[in-house]
C-alpha cells in the first residue's frame, strides 16, 4: 500500500520529499513550460510575463481533486479561450525575425495539458474539446487523458493509473484491470475510482492535492470581518479571505509556536504585542498594543497594512502544514519596511511546508533570495510565449507528456 508522499520526513534520514517539477503545455502564455521547484520557490517577471497565467494553472490543477476542473476552465471563458493563441509551433525562423510569425493547419488536436511530479510519484492531465453534437453542452471541456506514475519522468511501464477517454485501468501485476468503461468526461479519476483499498495511490494523491493551500485575496476593507469580532472555534487552518483570524491566532498559541507567534509580531513591530480577547459570547477580536499607545487597537482601527502582516502571520505559522502552500503576491498593501520581517516569516514556513510566493516587490524577492535554500524562478515573453530566463534544454527538468487520449 502506498503512504503519503509529496511531503514526508523520513524518521531515518530527515529527507524531505515534494513536488520537484511542474509542467504546463498550451496554457495562454505558457506554450510549454517545465519548471524545477525547491521547497522555497520564488516567481518573478516584469508585467505579462506570465506569472499569472502560471499561477492560474497551478490552481487548475488543483481543482481536478475538488472535482471542478471543468467548471474552473468555464469561468475563465470555456476551454477553447485558454488555448495558446499563438502558432502551433514558433520556428526559430520566427525567433530570429527571418519569417513572419505564422500559423497553419494543425498537426495535433489542441489539447490544454497539466502535470506534476515529486520524487515517488507524478499526475498528468489532458483537457480538449468534445466531438461536435447537438447537446447544450458541446463545449464543455472534456478530460482526454489522465495518467498517474511512479518515478519523476513518464514511461508506459512505470504507469500505475491510466485514464484514456472513459476507459480507467490500474496496473496488477504485469498486466491492466479495468476499473471503469464509462467515466464520466467532466470529472477527474479523483472523483471516479478513489479507493483506499484497490487504489491507495490515487486516494493518497488526491487529499494531498486538495490539501495544498491558496492565499490571493485577503480582506482588510473597512468592513472585512477579520476586523469585527467572530464567534471563534479552534482554527488550525486560516481561511482563503482571512474572515477568522482571531480564532487561527489564538489556535497558534494554544496548540501551535506561540513564541514564533511573538517572535513574528516583534520582528515586524519592535515593542508590540498582540493578544486575543473572548468576550462572554465566545466572540474573538483582535487587541494589538503598540509601543507608546495607552490602549490596545481594535481590529477596527488597525492599518490596511498592520492587519494583511497579521493575517500573513496566521497562514504561515498555521499548526497544521500543507504540502504545498502558494503565496499571490504577498506584498500587496504592506510596507516596504515589513517586507523584510514577511520574508523570515516564508523562509521559516518553508522549513516544514513547500512554499511557491509569486512577487511583483523587489525588495521581498532579494530577501527571500537570500535564503540558502530559494528557488529563484524569472519568467520573461518571446513572442507571446512564457519562457524561463536562462533555462538551456540541459536545464530543464526532464518530463514527458503521455499522449493526449481519444
Amino acid at each position: 500500500m502506498f503512504s503519503n508522499f509529496y511531503f514526508k520526513v523520513s524518521m531515518d534520514t530527515g529527507v524531505v520529499s515534494m513536488i520537484n517539477t511542474i509542467a504546463i503545455a498550451n496554457y495562454r502564455s505558457l506554450l510549454r513550460l517545465v519548471i524545477p521547484l525547491g521547497r522555497l520557490n520564488v516567481i518573478r517577471g516584469a508585467n505579462a510575463s506570465g506569472k499569472s497565467n502560471l499561477y492560474k494553472s497551478l490552481r487548475l490543477l488543483a481543482e481536478t481533486a475538488q472535482g471542478g476542473v471543468v467548471n474552473a476552465l468555464a469561468k475563465e471563458g470555456g476551454l477553447d479561450t485558454t488555448f495558446w493563441a499563438g502558432p502551433e509551433q514558433i520556428s526559430r525562423g520566427m525567433k530570429a525575425g527571418d519569417i513572419p510569425v505564422q500559423g497553419g493547419p494543425r498537426q495535433q488536436s489542441a489539447r490544454l495539458r497539466l502535470g506534476f511530479a515529486g520524487n515517488d510519484f507524478a499526475y498528468a492531465i489532458s483537457l480538449g474539446l468534445p466531438i461536435p453534437s447537438e447537446s447544450a453542452f458541446s463545449l464543455d471541456p472534456e478530460i482526454k487523458r489522465e495518467t498517474i506514475w511512479a518515478g519523476n519522468t513518464y514511461r508506459p511501464a512505470s504507469t500505475l493509473v491510466d485514464r484514456d477517454g472513459a476507459v480507467i485501468k490500474m496496473r496488477s501485476g504485469r498486466s491492466w484491470e479495468i476499473l471503469s468503461q464509462h467515466a464520466n468526461n467532466y470529472e477527474s479519476l479523483f472523483n471516479q475510482i478513489a479507493d483506499p483499498v484497490r487504489t491507495p495511490e490515487v486516494v493518497s494523491l488526491r487529499d494531498d492535492i486538495r490539501n495544498w493551500r491558496f492565499y490571493d485575496h485577503f480582506r482588510t476593507d473597512a468592513e472585512a470581518p477579520a476586523r469585527q469580532p467572530q464567534l471563534g472555534t479552534r482554527t488550525p487552518v486560516l481561511h482563503h479571505d482571512g474572515r477568522d483570524l482571531a480564532a487561527a491566532l489564538q489556535t497558534i498559541s494554544e496548540v501551535g509556536d506561540p513564541e514564533a507567534l511573538q517572535e513574528a509580531i516583534s520582528d515586524a513591530f519592535p515593542g508590540s504585542e498582540l493578544r486575543v480577547s473572548i468576550n462572554d459570547s465566545g466572540r474573538f477580536s483582535i487587541k494589538f498594543s503598540q509601543y507608546g499607545l495607552l490602549r490596545p487597537l481594535s481590529g477596527f482601527e488597525l492599518s490596511d497594512g498592520t492587519l494583511r502582516y497579521l493575517l500573513w502571520v496566521a497562514a504561515l505559522l498555521t499548526p497544521r502544514p500543507p504540502p504545498l502552500m502558494v503565496l499571490n503576491e504577498p506584498e500587496t498593501s504592506l510596507h516596504p519596511d515589513l517586507l523584510p520581517a514577511l520574508a523570515r516569516l516564508i523562509v521559516k514556513a518553508s522549513e516544514s511546508t513547500q512554499v511557491w510566493v509569486v512577487s511583483h516587490s523587489s525588495r521581498l524577492i532579494a530577501a527571500l533570495e537570500a535564503a540558502e535554500e530559494c528557488n529563484s524562478i524569472a519568467l520573461e515573453k518571446e513572442l507571446g510565449q512564457t519562457l524561463v530566463v536562462d533555462q538551456g534544454m540541459l536545464d530543464e527538468p526532464s518530463w514527458l507528456w503521455p499522449d493526449g487520449g481519444r
